[in-house]
């Protein structure tokens, strides 16, 4: 079974002591990062030996959303962020519909040519201009828009094979604060949330979204917890009232969000308890730390969830995926939409 903690490594290949971590019980699932990428061909080289380690395999997750966040970049194709088809969104809707799915496609496609399993994308949060750290990475501020162009992106990636993981549940974009350096307070009443914020994710959990991310934020005039770690937001809302049957993830508990829960198996304890079912830690010293001192036994079901997303279907190779006219095609309007994005352009 699949362990509920998702680890960051150092360096281009696995040695003795990533090896180690990697076999501890409680693991399930490696993220690697810039520090992990070099080219195609070492990451297919490095996937291979995670996934040789375990059965059932280890999961393999990065943060490819697009724009100025996507961690593999040489020989992989450039990516416009989600706000370039936000803004093709108001010249023309299903133009960015179809542009939507046919990034998601690529992203995943490129991914699961290399083995890798999953990205935690799509983002969506509202861009409602506050949040710097979210900023044109949201498909825009509208939730119906955001909504649309996640289940369209969505498609895309299940088309190639991949599970989707939407963030920042229940939203990140209505606050001032960078989760990453503080925990940022959302004061809005739930009404409100459920109204605007968590519109996209309940479209998309009803279209069936594998995984969601929580966001560190403390939504305070809901419950007195940050959602990571709060059973209200995990429980009550995302599987009760929204019906959530798919796996949750909890952000990197080394961000300063989480430190008001306590030392790093404390903060990992308390998401597992409020209902995560993979605790991140994305670097190997927080990894260490927390595996040392978490105490925790493996809920069957959460273990069902975290397998169902692993990369699925017969991937082709890089190459072949390359001389495929899907990929030309969609690797041109990636282009094309990079490049407006960058100059600027008013496409409303």
């Amino acid at each position: 079974m699949l362990g509920p903690v998702m680890v960051g490594i150092e360096g281009l290949a696995l040695d003795a002591a990533a090896r180690e971590l990697l076999r501890h019980p409680l693991v399930g699932g490696v993220i690697l990062f810039h520090r992990n990428y070099e080219s195609p061909e070492q990451l297919a080289a490095l996937a291979r030996e995670i996934h040789a380690l375990r059965r059932p395999r280890l999961l393999i997750a990065v943060d490819q959303e697009g724009g100025r966040v996507q961690r593999f970049r040489a020989g992989l194709t450039r990516l416009p962020p989600a706000a370039a088809l936000g803004r093709l969104w108001h010249r023309d809707r299903r133009a960015a519909l179809e542009a939507a799915e046919r990034l998601g496609w690529l992203m995943a496609a490129e991914l699961r040519a290399l083995d890798v399993d999953l990205s935690f994308a799509p983002v969506l949060d509202l861009g409602r201009g506050r949040a710097d750290v979210i900023g044109d990475r949201a498909f825009g501020r509208s939730p119906e828009q955001v909504a649309a162009l996640g289940r369209a992106w969505m498609r895309g990636v299940r088309h190639a094979g991949m599970a989707a993981v939407g963030k920042h549940f229940p939203g990140h974009g209505g606050v001032h604060g960078d989760s990453h350096r503080e925990l940022p307070e959302d004061p809005r009443p739930l009404a409100d949330l459920m109204l605007e914020d968590l519109v996209p994710f309940e479209r998309l959990i009803h279209a069936g979204l594998p995984g969601v991310m929580t966001a560190h934020v403390l939504y305070s005039a809901v419950d007195a917890l940050p959602a990571t770690f709060s059973p209200r937001w995990i429980g009550g809302i995302l599987r009760g009232e929204l019906g959530f049957q798919g796996a949750v993830f909890s952000d990197d508990l080394g961000m300063a969000g989480a430190a008001g829960m306590g030392d790093p198996p404390r903060r990992a304890r308390a998401a597992l308890e409020a209902g995560c079912d993979m605790a991140l830690a994305c670097t190997a010293p927080l990894a260490a730390e927390i595996l040392d001192g978490l105490r925790w036994e493996p809920d069957p079901a959460a273990g069902l969830r975290l397998a169902r997303l692993h990369g699925h279907g017969a991937a082709p190779g890089l190459d072949a995926l390359r001389r495929s006219r899907a990929w030309r095609e969609a690797a041109e309007l990636a282009a094309r939409l990079h490049e407006a994005h960058s100059m600027d352009l008013d496409l409303e």
